[in-house]
Formats: structure tokens, C-alpha cells, sequence
């Protein structure tokens, strides 16, 4: 008989360390049972999350640093600073505070690299679009809570064929502190309408995965942009997986059919036949 795939293991219960100093440190939600409760909302980040493109964000980078005699991102650089709003980005690249005015035309400069690379050759992570066909059939609302530049965020939604399926969107620059700070989660879940311990969070980015738990959410690391040893050291997210078909066989199924009624409706049709289904469907572990 073959064995089954290794899950990649839960870090809730493991010792955490304040990675971003001056944070509050929130216990996490409940770990990857969120304390056994099934969450009313989902909210996604958007780069590096909904879709692994990241890199394209660190090639538009790195092609605006070469212009100014500058070299590319480091890992350290990227490690403190991806999911962070360009505001707080470009004063760290270019070792210089910023005026409005030149905040927006380096981020203009920089987004448009991004758009030009990423036109045609995005995809939505395998499993996503099974997750977000479930959401809906089970009438559970879904937001973005992104650190994307306005134009970004239609552009990559767009690329991914997602425009229609997030209807609440918030962005950084719209709440007075960006991430690693909670404000863009808590804003998040007020415009769903929905207690911030009973949202159910993933983020690809260390800062991303603090401003989730911070706002008091269960957070899920996806790891296109960090390797799982990130999260496990950071020790905010409840376990970290590389797209959304590996998280729901490892956790979701039994964090969403936790205390389900009996089985209403089709299986979910959506292009993911191992991935999410409908309260008390069963599916195959493949």
C-alpha cells in the first residue's frame, strides 16, 4: 500500500519569537483547527498568494535598482521587505526619505516593469479555484487584503480570470499602517462584517503572516515566496503549504466540515476534483 504524503506540520504550538519588533504579540487563533471552529470568511492576499508571481514583482524590482547603478534585491532585503506597501519599500532601497511625489512616480515606474512581465503569464495556484467555488456554494465571503498598488490589483485579478469573485477589496494604502501591522486585516473583516477570530487568513510573506495573526485571525502560510522553515521559526501561521489542494487534504477539509450539517447540494464542479466540495461531500486523498 502506498503511503500517504507528509502533511507539512502545523506551528501554532511552537515557541514564538516577535520577529518585527515593537509588534503586539497575538496568540494565534486557535491553530489549524482555529479552537475547532469553522470560519465565516476568507480573506486572501493577492502577490505571491493568489498566484506565484513574485518573482516577476522581484525582476521588476531589480530592473528599477539596475537603472539607478543599483544591485538587485538580497534575501535579506527581500525577507524584510516583500508584503510591505511600496511607500515603505523605496525609502529602504534608495537609503533616502521620500516625497509624495516621487513615492508615486518610483512606484509607477516599478508597477508598470511588473504589469509589461506579468501580461499573460499568470495562473491562479493549483486548488484556488476549487476553494473560492466552495466558499461560495457554502455562502462564505471572501476579501483581499493586499499591499498591491490600485492599478496592480485589476491587472493581476484580471490576468488570473478572478475580477468578479472578490468583490471587497482593501488595500494598504487605504488603512493608516501597512503590513507587518493588522490594520489592513481589521479592515478587512469589518467590511465583511465578521469578528476577526473567525476569519480564516493565507498569506505568502513573514510580514504578511504577522499582520494576519495580529489582527487575531488563523493564518495559513502559502510558500511561493518563502520556504516552510520561515513560518516554522516565525511561528505565526498554522502550517505552510506550497498552493491551496495540498492545504484543504492536510487541514481544511476538517477545519470546514468541522460541526457541518448533513450533505446538501452537488459536489463542487470546479476544476480542482481532489480539492474543496460542499459540506460532507467526501473526496478522494489521491
Amino acid at each position: 500500500t502506498p503511503r500517504a504524503p507528509r502533511a507539512t506540520p502545523a506551528f501554532a504550538t511552537r515557541a514564538r519569537r516577535p520577529p518585527f519588533p515593537g509588534l503586539p504579540l497575538a496568540p494565534p487563533a486557535g491553530g489549524a483547527e482555529n479552537g475547532g471552529m469553522r470560519p465565516e470568511a476568507v480573506i486572501f492576499d493577492l502577490d505571491g498568494t493568489l498566484t506565484d508571481n513574485m518573482p516577476l514583482h522581484r525582476k521588476s524590482f531589480d530592473r528599477f535598482l539596475a537603472a539607478r547603478g543599483l544591485p538587485p534585491l538580497s534575501e535579506q532585503l527581500r525577507h524584510r521587505l516583500d508584503g510591505k506597501r511600496n511607500r515603505d519599500i523605496f525609502p529602504v532601497l534608495l537609503g533616502r526619505e521620500l516625497g509624495e511625489e516621487e513615492l508615486r512616480a518610483f512606484g509607477e515606474e516599478k508597477e508598470s516593469l511588473y504589469r509589461e512581465l506579468s501580461r499573460g503569464h499568470l495562473r491562479p495556484l493549483d486548488g484556488l479555484l476549487g476553494l473560492l467555488d466552495f466558499l461560495q456554494a457554502e455562502g462564505l465571503p471572501v476579501a483581499l487584503a493586499t499591499s498591491a498598488p490600485a492599478p496592480n490589483i485589476p491587472h493581476t485579478l484580471g490576468e488570473l480570470g478572478l475580477a468578479a469573485r472578490f468583490p471587497v477589496v482593501v488595500r494598504s494604502d487605504e488603512v493608516p499602517r501597512g503590513k507587518p501591522w493588522p490594520d489592513v486585516f481589521l479592515e478587512a473583516a469589518r467590511r465583511l462584517g465578521r469578528a476577526t477570530r473567525r476569519c480564516l487568513a493565507f498569506e505568502d510573506s513573514p510580514a504578511g503572516v504577522e499582520a494576519a495573526a495580529a489582527a487575531g485571525m488563523n493564518v495559513v502560510a502559502i510558500t511561493t515566496t518563502f520556504p516552510p522553515r520561515v513560518f516554522e521559526k516565525q511561528g505565526r501561521a498554522s502550517g505552510a503549504f506550497p498552493e491551496f489542494r495540498s492545504w484543504w487534504r492536510a487541514q481544511g477539509r476538517r477545519l470546514f466540515q468541522s460541526g457541518a450539517p448533513e450533505p446538501t447540494g452537488k459536489p463542487d464542479r470546479g476544476p480542482d476534483p481532489e480539492g474543496p466540495h460542499p459540506r460532507g461531500a467526501t473526496t478522494s486523498e489521491g
